[in-house]
């Protein structure tokens, strides 16, 4: 039954190797889980899901494979008497417990459900005899007998189980989707490199113990500096216009993005770049930073991201003049050609859905100007954009 269900994640789309399968089988065999399909679900996820992204690719596989089903057959399972009683209480009518009763009661139906555990080594489909769905066994799911006990079945006649996988809790994951604030920061651990830079502020414990045993016992406790993610970002985000459709989409970029980058220094820029950015648009005609500054005032070792959907005007782009908004002197392709030169590592985000960008002239601009570094704005776009980002 394992190994169909590996296949089936495989044609799912899910990266699971020989090597996680084998691992899940070890542990079962170890009784590291019972009998509860909940527990499995929780094991083998964790045993065969190496990424986030692929935990609702999994949830599908799994709701599609083992749907109605609510015990592992070939793990011992031990059911309370007590339990199955109540039950019966909630499920079946008066005339069903009747006829139970008239089969020779409880204890003769649960002699056989023990027996029929103990022999059956899989999951079965249709009959008379074994545990399974749709058929007339006593025990199973899907099917009809009067006396039966109910094993597995999305849904009885009066009750249903939560089912964590139908749920699907983590569908928001997916590698397709939009990003969420707490996806993006996910996405945006892939650029982050740890360094331990400033005063010993911190226990080094691994060196205090070193050093302690080489003194004989005498204790010489050791710090060291704080490990910090040394990787230093600019951000500008285009606002306003046709911007204003992802204006959610981008507080939750920006909140990411403070979370996770010490040296951050963001900017506000309308459409394209000129000879100016500002940082608060409700000043933004009277407190502006000339892009001149930021050149000479930022590293080169800074990564250049810029968040905007690219769509206006070409001359907006190529044109001197071209603003919407004043007669800039230079044409945006110029300036964002000199940001390029001074910032080589350097990538677009773009909230719009990529199958579009082929038919907007201005993305097709920018992705030029860009040599092809746009990327859209879901979990596995931002992912290859840091991923270029921090070779």
């Amino acid at each position: 039954m394992l190994i169909d269900f590996f296949l089936k994640l495989r044609q799912a789309k899910v990266p699971v190797t020989t090597k996680e399968y084998l691992m899940l089988i070890e542990g079962m065999q170890k009784g590291v889980v019972g009998s509860s399909i909940d527990d499995f679900y929780y094991f083998s996820r964790t045993c065969l899901v190496k990424d986030e992204a692929n935990f609702d690719k999994f949830d599908r596989a799994f709701g599609e494979y083992f749907k109605g089903v609510e015990a592992i057959m070939g793990v011992e399972a031990d059911i309370p008497l007590e339990w199955l009683r109540k039950q019966a209480e909630l499920n079946l009518s008066a005339e069903e417990k009747a006829r139970i009763e008239a089969m020779g009661g409880w204890e003769k139906l649960m002699e056989t459900l023990k027996k029929r555990l103990e022999e059956q080594k899989g999951r079965h489909q249709g009959g008379s005899k074994w545990i399974g769905t749709g058929g007339t066994s006593p025990y199973g799911a899907y099917g009809y007998n009067p006396e039966g006990v109910r094993i597995g079945q999305e849904g009885s006649r009066n009750r249903s189980a939560v089912k964590v996988w139908d749920q699907r809790e983590y569908q928001n994951l997916d590698d397709q989707v939009e990003l969420g604030t707490r996806n993006i920061k996910i996405a945006l651990r892939r650029l982050r490199r740890f360094a331990r830079d400033g005063a010993p502020e911190e226990l080094d414990l691994d060196g205090t113990i070193s050093s302690t045993a080489k003194r004989a016992g005498m204790l010489d406790i050791l710090m060291r500096p704080e490990r910090h993610n040394k990787v230093k970002v600019l951000l500008f985000f285009d606002i306003g216009g046709s911007m204003d459709d992802h204006i959610k989409l981008c507080q939750e970029m920006f909140s990411a993005a403070k979370t996770e980058f010490k040296h951050m220094e963001y900017f506000y820029f309308h459409n394209c770049l000129y000879d100016y950015v500002w940082k608060d648009n409700r000043r933004r005609h009277s407190e502006r930073t000339p892009t001149v500054d930021i050149l000479h005032k930022y590293g080169h070792d800074y990564k250049l991201i810029f968040v905007g959907d690219a769509t206006m005007s070409p001359y907006e782009i190529l044109q001197p003049g071209g603003s919407i908004e004043y007669a800039n002197d230079e044409a945006g392709a110029v300036w964002l050609r000199r940001m390029l030169d001074v910032y080589p590592k350097a990538v677009w985000l773009n909230p719009e859905p990529e199958q579009l960008w082929p038919y907007r002239q201005s993305i097709s601009v920018i992705r030029e100007i860009m040599e092809s570094r746009m990327y859209p704005i879901t979990i596995e776009g931002l992912e290859r954009a840091m991923r270029y980002l921090s070779k």
